[in-house]
């Protein structure tokens, strides 16, 4: 088996007591490819200590909507320095979060627009965050897609109307574990969406699939929602596998040989 989870916070204190048993489970599940978005500006500090044997970590830079509580157009400079490391595969996570509060609603905004331009600049992908805010979201995205802006609507729960046009506007849609949640409506629309755009993540420790609902999220998980997708794609597990596998590797401008 030859997963990919695309968005993990393994660096979170939530695995600190029992990493390494994550990591074996990890393993045991065929996750291959485990790729960690930044949330504020310790992340990469954080993500520097991980490592295991059979299991590839990929590093990203952003600044998480909910972190941004005033102007960041001074740290613009800063993301593009970090982001253009050889080391760092991807923009993010970045977006907008209306949920937990509307305050700093332009600003939000503001820190998403930096983090596309430098996206667009270093021709690597963006990692959207997006809670309550969908309209917004590609609103922002389709004016700044000037043809180089590639990206991932991260853990998507759109209609069939959104993600087909998050797919116009160039962004593959991240399949998570409410992909699997009885009566989110996600899986119907999943099911829809090209195959070819299609990539698996967990959001771990958040979001935890069906049956594991409830419990702190992790990298082996996941293949609970692989099955799912399977199912939902008439696919083979392998399949589906190896199909989202060189779908993350590709967007991520990554060797797929190596996937």
């Amino acid at each position: 088996m030859n997963l990919t989870d695309t968005h993990s916070h393994l660096y979170l204190d939530a695995f600190t007591d029992d990493l390494q048993d994550v990591y074996q489970r990890a393993a045991d599940a065929g996750i291959r490819h485990i790729f960690l978005p930044a949330i504020d500006w310790l992340s990469l500090q954080q993500m520097d200590n991980l490592e295991y044997p059979g299991i590839s970590f990929y590093k990203m830079m952003g600044v998480h909507p909910c972190e941004v509580s005033g102007s960041r157009l001074d740290e613009e400079d800063r993301l593009f320095e970090s982001c253009a490391s050889p080391d760092i595969v991807g923009v993010g996570e970045t977006g907008l979060d209306y949920y937990w509060s509307t305050n700093y609603v332009e600003e939000q905004a503001e820190s998403l627009r930096m983090h596309c331009r430098v996206a667009k600049t270093l021709k690597k992908p963006i990692v959207l965050h997006n809670r309550d805010s969908t309209d917004d979201l590609l609103d922002i995205i389709e004016d700044e897609q000037d043809g180089s802006l590639t990206g991932v609507w991260h853990c998507f729960t759109g209609t069939e109307e959104q993600g087909r046009r998050a797919l116009d506007i160039g962004l593959h849609l991240g399949v998570g574990g409410v992909s699997t949640f009885k009566n989110a409506g996600v899986d119907n629309v999943v099911q829809q969406m090209p195959v070819e755009r299609l990539i698996l993540e967990t959001d771990a420790p958040y979001l935890a699939p069906e049956p594991k609902r409830g419990e702190r999220n992790e990298p082996a998980f996941m293949r609970h929602t692989a099955k799912n997708l399977a199912k939902l794609k008439e696919m083979g597990l392998e399949e589906i596998a190896e199909r989202t596998t060189s779908n993350a590797f590709q967007l991520f401008g990554l060797n797929t040989e190596q996937a």
